[in-house]
């Protein structure tokens, strides 16, 4: 009996559904206004799409491989350099552990309390962040505790949590329209055209300024190469999955774009960015209420207003808090195990690649454990507000996690140059083109990576620069000493 093929549709929602977040748009909108928009569409352009392209004939012509994003990586820039910079990427991995450990609190407040009261919690005395910081750490520590002991179900939390924000989609879209419908077709921040150039945020008014926001563009792309993998599923590859990462682009692309025009048509950019309460962490919940009382005042109902945006709010918090929960149960050991059974096992001390009865890696989950609980402790008692503390953690999200396509995308001229690897399935064509589309998306990467690095240090925000390097740079360290000390004990790896 024929295996089942996955078909354009199927190739596409599975696309969306992997890539699109529903919180990049009010990250972006709050961040920007407007102006987000454009990066958003130029991300789509020339991350998305062709490194979408990329990761096929990786994944096609690796598809037995164990190892991921390394096994692609190793035969052109050789086992050292790929352990490294797959490494860099499990760093990303460890900051959202960290900053998802912390902002799992803000929905959970919000579902009880109808809006974030974080900042207002105390333990023993010490002020929100730091309890915060504390509550992270016991989160973590039991996560740890369930997975090494194979609580795997619990991932289909985020299946429920995934329903939950496609809900939100929706709620956004309808409410967004009867607002303006209600309000005249007048958008509570007003569209200038200027606004869709220029962001009112004195953090974005140069050119490199705003480049460097092609980073937060380049993340809410991120994550196809998880599908790298799936190519000898396809029906039809080579024409199938070229159309399906074109519509996927197109929709996504659009989607975000959409996303970020309608938190206009409820919010004001200004008293958005004016209000000390609002940060990272929370502003999609604050959106959200806005939008249900905004819903409530466009047809004079105030009073059903308030009412309705405590409801969205509430929503919101349910609905990210199962999406946290779910993902983060699968992320605490999903890529640590697929990264250390497909590298080099001379690297690793030997019980730290050993597998429990429950097919866990127990030691590396709580080294991994204790790593994070360090740097929340550490990042948490740093003495800074709810709002840079989540500007620092998304910050250094962003580096960490985009860094390794540095690597990856200047892997790929190389491996086209392979001559013994099968390849099942060919998008680029011609040496030329790969080297030009190479040079393009590497360029915006590595030019907004550095402009977001030296843009805190710029401003004299030295907590905020050191911290968005931290991760990357300790992380390549350890990893070189991991391989050398690897290298000296067996010789040439």
């Amino acid at each position: 009996m024929d295996k089942k093929r996955i078909g354009l549709g199927a190739l596409v929602m599975m696309m969306f559904t992997t890539i699109f977040g529903f919180a990049n748009g009010p990250v972006a909108f709050a961040r920007m206004g407007y102006a987000a928009i454009i990066w958003y569409i130029l991300g789509a352009l020339l991350f998305f799409l062709p490194t979408s392209m990329m990761y096929a004939e990786f994944g096609a012509s690796f598809k037995d491989a164990k190892g991921g994003i390394y096994s692609w990586m190793e035969r052109s820039l050789g086992k050292k350099i790929a352990f490294i910079a797959t490494f860099i990427g499990l760093a990303s991995w460890i900051i959202w552990m960290i900053s998802v450990s912390q902002k799992v609190w803000i929905p959970l407040s919000t579902l009880i309390f109808g809006k974030d009261m974080t900042t207002t919690w105390s333990l023993f005395g010490m002020n929100g962040g730091q309890t915060v910081g504390v509550l992270a750490v016991v989160f973590v520590i039991v996560v740890a505790f369930f997975v090494t002991r194979g609580v795997k179900s619990i991932s289909r939390i985020s299946a429920i949590g995934g329903m939950f924000v496609m809900a939100l989609n929706v709620i956004l879209v309808l409410a967004s329209i009867a607002v303006l419908i209600g309000h005249g077709g007048h958008f509570a921040e007003p569209l200038r055209w200027h606004s869709f150039l220029v962001s009112g945020n004195p953090d974005y008014k140069t050119i490199g300024q705003m480049i460097s926001f092609a980073l937060y563009a380049i993340f809410a792309y991120a994550g196809l190469e998880q599908m790298g993998g799936i190519m000898e599923d396809v029906d039809n590859a080579e024409k199938t999955y070229p159309k399906a990462a074109l519509i996927a682009t197109t929709i996504i692309g659009l989607g975000y774009a959409i996303s970020i025009l309608l938190w206009g048509a409820s919010s004001n950019w200004a008293q958005i960015a004016g209000d000390k309460s609002v940060n990272l962490g929370n502003i999609t919940y604050v959106l959200m209420n806005n939008l249900g009382t905004q819903l409530g005042d466009a047809f004079g109902m105030s009073h059903a207003g308030v009412l309705l945006g405590s409801i969205f709010a509430r929503f919101a918090g349910i609905s990210m808090f199962f999406a946290y929960v779910g993902s983060f149960f699968v992320l605490t050991y999903a890529p640590l195990k697929s990264f250390i059974l497909g590298s080099p096992k001379e690297v690793w001390p030997k019980k730290f690649i050993a597998l429990n009865k429950h097919d866990v890696p127990a030691v590396a989950v709580w080294s991994q454990a204790i790593l994070v609980s360090i740097l929340i402790i550490l990042i948490s008692f740093g003495g800074k507000s709810a709002t840079q503390l989540y500007l620092v953690l998304t910050n250094m999200g962003n580096v960490s996690s985009t860094l390794p396509y540095v690597f990856l995308v200047a892997a790929f001229p190389l491996f086209k140059r392979l001559n013994d690897v099968e390849r099942p399935f060919v998008f680029y064509k011609s040496q030329t083109v790969t080297w030009i589309i190479t040079i393009l998306v590497e360029a915006l990467t590595i030019i907004s990576i550095i402009l977001t690095i030296i843009s805190p240090f710029q401003t004299g925000d030295l907590f905020g620069g050191i911290w968005t390097v931290a991760g990357p740079i300790f992380f390549g360290v350890l990893a070189w000493v991991l391989f050398t000390l690897g290298e000296n004990r067996h010789g040439k790896l």
